[in-house]
């Protein structure tokens, strides 16, 4: 027989053929889940801000999400090479059904518990009101049937994604994902609409308690999803346009995109109150982080735990030079001539933290980083160092940045915002720049394999070198406007936790790409906010940190290249599915008796 008349025989999967394991398997984790959301105090904290005014809370639909999501990963079932598609169809809408009984079951048995036994003793979150919230201010056997029927049918629902076009699905999902997102950044949308006197429009939109009316929020969802649907390829066909293009027009048209965005940062504080424009300056802050430890970390492959340092030198040394505080050290200085002696100040950092690590890779790396970012807050605590530093009651009068006719200060928002924008564009031109020369592959090889980037030549100690002497003058940067804005600066501001929330940024974001830390920053920094800083959805602040490591941990280990990855990342993490892909797409040879081998 020849390869060319050879067959396989393979099992024909029938539409209701429903693998129950992967049921009982994700029903199980989807009860789970929501009874550790429950149990944790999300439904209670959340449930006071509306969304869609008056059916639908914060807190339900944090809690509300997981049925959809757990059942619709349940229908999914990856193609492999070799094995024939599954049957989309009934089965799918069966088993998303299947799970959400499966986790209903599982609920209903922690709404029973919580109930029945008096565990507040242990857990301090299982009040009475989550279970009012929990039973839908009824009994228990009528609260928990109404999740059995909601828990069915948003698995249900979650099936038929499966079974609709792509298309479609896209549209479905475009839709309620712009009636969310438009209900969630109400304070923007106010602010917006009252700076271009369009306060009836909010009005119409929003309820006075709060949250997007049904009226309007279907609206949106109907026009976002007619939008997705009609033009859902064009941003793709677009990329391959342009990808196409010739060189000059490609740099072109990356102007013109760069006027626009710019024009887009200048007018925007005008458009937006000073809350957000307040958001604004503190997402810029951590980006100018990121931008930095994306050098360090996603260019040169080098793990600094201790980054917050070098945005201390920077607050600290500008505080210092600027301020009148100190009776031993004051010399008062203007914030553009204190500016030059602060970067040198983190160069010099940059070379002291660098030089002992020449020859530590990874974890090694990382702890050693991290020891002398808690060496440093550690200094700026000490008595020996206060009648210079403060001490523990940190610095205070910080002046404000003299532009002459305009000042620059932590009361003007809009001001700060437009500094950091300034300040923003520069490291990025500098990350640009570095990225694309000699020593950005240099820091590129190194990051890939150390030794092979030595033995082809490449100067690794001088690479980690100008690596963190240059992620610490950007971080110097937003130390500087920090102690400007703040006007006090205190050794609590820079703790160990900065570290990792600008690493996060970086890693969700997109190692090594600029686009995807700027998309992290906006993301993560903007919605959530910082350690101390609050981000656009307040209510998460209690549990950001909980959020954090949760996203963390997926984009680990679903996407680990990040929300915007470079091309160059996704090879690198990617290679055997690449490979893979490029065996597959090769021509079959033809074997010596006609057939294919």
């Amino acid at each position: 027989m020849t390869a060319s008349t050879a067959t396989v025989d393979r099992p024909v999967r029938s539409a209701v053929d429903v693998d129950w394991r992967r049921v009982l398997k994700w029903g199980g984790l989807m009860g789970l889940t929501m009874a550790f959301v429950a149990s944790i105090g999300m439904l209670e904290a959340f449930d006071r801000r509306l969304i869609i005014n008056p059916y639908l809370s914060l807190g339900y639909l944090a809690i509300g999400w997981i049925p959809f999501a757990f059942a619709y990963a349940t229908a999914h079932e990856e193609v492999k090479e070799g094995i024939e598609a599954p049957v989309k169809g009934l089965r799918d809408v069966v088993a998303g059904a299947a799970a959400g009984l499966v986790g209903s079951a599982g609920l209903a048995v922690f709404i029973w518990m919580i109930s029945t036994f008096s565990l507040r003793d242990i857990f301090v979150k299982l009040s009475p009101v989550l279970v009012r919230l929990l039973t839908f201010d009824t009994s228990v056997a009528t609260g928990v049937l109404i999740w059995v029927a909601i828990m069915v049918g948003l698995g249900a629902l979650a099936g038929v994604m499966h079974v609709v076009t792509p298309r479609l699905r896209k549209a479905l999902f475009s839709g309620v994902a712009w009636a969310l997102a438009v209900s969630l950044l109400e304070a923007i949308v106010k602010d917006a609409f009252d700076e271009v006197k369009l306060r009836w429009l909010s009005s119409w939109a929003y309820n006075l308690n709060g949250g997007l009316e049904a009226i309007p929020a279907i609206v949106i969802a109907i026009i976002a999803g007619i939008v997705a649907y009609r033009y859902g390829g064009t941003i793709p066909k677009a990329r391959r346009t342009y990808a196409g293009l010739a060189p000059e027009r490609r740099l072109r048209l990356s102007v013109i995109g760069i006027v626009l965005v710019l024009a887009l940062f200048i007018g925007l504080p005008l458009i937006v109150g000073g809350i957000v424009n307040e958001l604004l300056a503190n997402v810029g802050l951590f980006l100018l982080m990121a931008l930095g430890l994306n050098i360090v970390v996603g260019l040169a492959g080098l793990l600094d735990l201790g980054y917050v340092a070098f945005f201390a030198v920077g607050a600290y040394g500008m505080a210092v030079l600027t301020s009148p505080f100190s009776p031993r050290f004051a010399p008062a200085l203007d914030f553009w001539v204190a500016l030059p002696i602060v970067i040198l100040i983190a160069a010099i950092a940059g070379l002291m933290v660098g030089t002992p690590v020449i020859r530590m890779r990874g974890d090694y790396l990382a702890i050693v980083t991290l020891g002398f970012g808690e060496i440093v807050r550690i200094l700026f605590l000490s008595d020996w160092l206060s009648p210079y530093l403060g001490g523990a009651q940190g610095i205070s009068r910080v002046p404000f940045i003299d532009l002459g006719p305009w000042e620059i200060k932590g009361s003007n928002p809009k001001s700060i915002f437009y500094l950091v924008a300034v300040f923003v564009v520069l490291a990025i031109y500098i990350s640009w720049r570095l990225q694309n020369s000699r020593i950005g592959r240099a820091w590129t090889a190194m990051r890939e394999d150390e030794d092979v980037a030595l033995a082809m030549g490449i100067n690794t100690v001088t690479a980690k070198l100008l690596a963190f002497v240059t992620g610490a003058i950007l971080a110097s940067f937003g130390g500087a406007i920090f102690a400007a804005k703040v006007g006090t600066v205190f050794p609590n501001s820079f703790s160990l936790l900065v570290s990792i929330i600008v690493l996060v940024v970086v890693i969700v974001g997109g190692m090594g790409n600029i686009p995807g830390v700027i998309v992290g920053a906006l993301v993560l920094i903007g919605v959530l906010g910082g350690p101390t800083q609050p981000g656009l959805l307040q209510e998460f602040q209690e549990f950001k940190l909980l959020i954090y490591g949760v996203l963390l941990i997926y984009m680990m280990l679903k996407r680990p290249e990040g929300l915007v990855p470079s091309a160059m990342r996704s090879r690198e993490l990617h290679h055997e599915e690449l490979t893979q892909d490029a065996w597959l797409a090769k021509e079959p040879e033809p074997a010596a008796d006609g057939g294919t081998a």
